[in-house]
């Protein structure tokens, strides 16, 4: 069989995941821009299995249809992230929606048969920042009612993925799909990690106690990655395949449940990093500060373009109780998580080293 990875120019694994599979033919990933970084490390892979860069556009049809000829998987992780309310919900609402229908087409006219879908765990909520999930599950059938872009992009996606199960391919045969909802992803080169140890830095290594009322259970990008693999083994199975068709996943690890602040202090502690200690405004001061910042916002718009710092999304988001098992993907799909915590720690730790590396560096070069 062979694969085509439609990235996110965050950070993804499955590239060095899928090259150990045996019956592995290609992999073709297809992304709008390669950093050079990035092609270096692909390199590395190509004597390991046929391996194809394609740079395109998940919003250009033709370039869809060129990337899917002779694919038998399709694993669709391309998306705009974005909590902040920084991008233009229009581009969000393209990519992450339009882009998703555009290549499941594609996947009917070049008969391929499976597509697995990154979603997120931000299409089942949090709601509330008052409302307690823990330990959460697929029959509890939770879902986001925020119209915050990024949301309602992935949970639209992810509907249209999941609805696509049983459609008819060009050649009479049948696309299989399913969801994979990770948790907050970490790992190495993850960007939100990157700017909080990066703002850390900047400010006598105090890294910002923004999510200190928060309990989640990130998962590490190595287990994301097995996850989708496994998925696709399953898909490939006649046996396993009629119960995994159209069902959506969350997938977790071993990872210690803990805030968001917290978690970042756990993974640059060795480096020298502290939390804030200072006071913080209590969340609900600052969901309705939020909220007035927003209705500014709105006002203000014919204008001028006013960007609130925060959200009552993010500050709901950053300040949640939310976690959920990986019970199903267990039973359904065979998923342990590849990664211990002690193995996933030591590889982010090791990363965070880097950064902090490079800016000493940088701090030298400028004395």
């Amino acid at each position: 069989w062979s694969c085509l990875i439609t990235r996110s120019r965050g950070f993804w694994s499955e590239d060095h995941q899928l090259v150990r599979e045996k019956e592995l033919q290609e992999i073709r990933a297809l992304d709008k821009v390669f950093r050079p970084e990035l092609q270096e490390e692909f390199s590395k892979l190509k004597h390991k299995v046929k391996l194809t860069m394609l740079e395109g556009d998940i919003l250009d049809e033709q370039c869809l249809k060129r990337a899917c000829q002779g694919i038998s998987v399709v694993i669709h992780s391309a998306s705009i992230i974005d909590v902040t309310g920084a991008i233009q919900r229009e581009a969000i609402m393209n990519v992450n929606l339009k882009g998703t229908q555009l290549l499941l087409e594609a996947c009917v006219q070049a008969n391929v048969p499976i597509f697995i879908y990154t979603s997120t765990i931000e299409v089942a909520g949090p709601n509330s920042y008052s409302e307690i999930i823990q330990n959460g599950h697929e029959e509890e059938h939770l879902e986001s009612k925020w119209s915050t872009a990024y949301p309602y992009s992935k949970k639209l996606a992810e509907k249209v993925v999941l609805a696509a199960d049983g459609w008819t391919l060009k050649n009479g045969g049948t696309l299989y799909t399913c969801s994979l909802r990770p948790m907050y992803i970490y790992g190495e080169g993850n960007p939100f990690i990157c700017r909080q140890i990066n703002q850390a830095l900047q400010n006598n290594g105090i890294l910002k106690n923004f999510a200190k009322h928060s309990l989640v259970n990130p998962v590490y990008v190595g287990n994301v990655a097995w996850a989708h693999i496994l998925a696709l083994k399953a898909l490939l199975d006649p046996k396993k395949a009629p119960s995994i068709r159209g069902q959506f996943y969350y997938i977790s690890d071993d990872t210690p449940h803990e805030s968001y602040s917290k978690f970042n202090y756990i993974l640059s502690k060795e480096w020298g990093l502290h939390i804030d200690s200072g006071m913080t405004l209590p969340v609900s001061l600052q969901y309705w500060i939020a909220f007035l910042l927003e209705i500014v916002s709105s006002l203000l718009s014919p204008i001028y373009e006013y960007q609130p710092p925060f959200t009552r999304h993010l500050v709901t988001l950053s300040n949640s109780v939310f976690t959920f098992s990986y019970k199903k993907a267990q039973q359904d799909l065979g998923y342990k998580p590849l990664y211990s915590w002690e193995e996933a720690k030591q590889k982010t730790t090791q990363w965070v080293g880097s950064l902090v590396k490079e800016h000493k560096e940088a701090l030298k070069k400028k004395t």
